[in-house]
């Protein structure tokens, strides 16, 4: 009996690799002599219930139909399972020493298809990341795309710096997916909040006021804050040029920069001055800058970015749900 199980389970290993088709509900399609994943099924689920009726109720077949699986099961293995009766069904020697085995083989295939279905939704190809100023550096960004090639280890990234003007411009011309950005953003433009952070006035480096540990935001009033070219929506640089301001002084502009780096420069030059997140502290010494505090401006925000016409390609929905992934996990306890 020991070679005859030993026969049938070798049967049983193969038919995981390749399932027999079958008619649904009916005979047996005998175009391989191996068993298939239903038929196995069938039988745990008759070697449960012992009776072909109950059996067939569960499975939502007839219990003729049952009746006929379990037949050609027996004659694929060689080996009768079950013991009939008019008032009774058991199990044979054979079908208990198989059952652990078949329930393997079924729990073994319900795992590859399990993996299947999950390498199945792995993205491949490419995904377009854009990012501004020092976005790229920022812990939740290398979170995000730590995340996304988790879930996606196929995906190749692809980071791009972008200017102010082209952290909007290469979304709509679809240059990139998504951007990592500081909003506020254009009404088209949707964003996953990321992280909260304090801002700095960014003065020129022999400016009196920035020896000064902290200053306030009226001590600013009058000075020129660098300005943006007008592909920048103003929505966005009204927010960092803080104009208005909360006591309705009017705001003068100095001098455009089209990116961090020339408005560094400008700053550095005594031409005019900026407001920064907190991080350019760290992330952006440069000679002739000075970082300072000030009292009374309101903190900004980071955040992933996309076109709301965009939303749900496969590109963006995967680094949608990483940025989520993200914020669900700082969010637990």
């Amino acid at each position: 009996m020991a070679d005859e199980n030993c026969s049938v389970f070798d049967k049983l290993l193969s038919m995981v690799a390749g399932e027999a088709a079958e008619e649904s509900g009916g005979a047996v399609a005998m175009s391989s002599a191996e068993p298939s994943i239903h038929q196995l099924r069938l039988f745990l689920v008759l070697s449960e219930e012992l009776h072909f009726g109950r059996a067939a109720t569960r499975l939502f077949i007839t219990q003729s139909a049952l009746s006929q699986q379990i037949r050609n099961l027996e004659k694929r293995l060689g080996v009768a399972l079950f013991e009939r009766s008019s008032r009774a069904v058991a199990l044979t020697e054979a079908g208990r020493a198989l059952l652990p085995e078949v329930r393997a083989a079924v729990e073994a295939m319900v795992r590859l298809r399990r993996s299947a279905d999950v390498q199945g939704r792995h993205l491949s190809g490419r995904v377009r990341v854009g990012t501004v100023g020092a976005e790229a550096a920022m812990p939740h960004t290398r979170a995000v795309l730590r995340a996304l090639l988790h879930r996606h280890p196929r995906l190749e990234v692809e980071v791009f710096g972008l200017n102010f003007a082209d952290q909007w411009g290469a979304l709509y011309r679809r240059e990139v997916d998504v951007v990592f950005l500081r909003p506020p953003v254009p009404g088209d433009i949707e964003v996953h909040h990321l992280a909260n952070e304090s801002r700095v006035a960014c003065l020129p480096g022999d400016d009196p006021l920035a020896a000064r540990p902290r200053i306030r935001l009226e001590q600013l009033a009058g000075y020129p804050v660098v300005n943006v070219p007008p592909q920048v929506p103003r929505v966005w640089w009204d927010f960092w040029a803080v104009d208005p301001r909360p006591d309705s002084s009017p705001v003068r502009y100095g001098p455009v920069a089209a990116d961090l780096e020339a408005l560094l420069h400008t700053v550095a030059q005594g031409e005019a001055m900026a407001f920064l997140p907190a991080a350019a502290r760290d992330l952006f010494h440069r000679p002739g800058v000075g970082y300072v505090d000030v009292d009374g401006l309101p903190p900004c925000t980071s955040a992933l970015a996309w076109t709301s016409e965009h939303r749900d390609s496969p590109a963006v929905a995967a680094v949608r749900q990483a940025a989520r992934s993200v914020s669900h996990g700082r969010a637990r306890p």
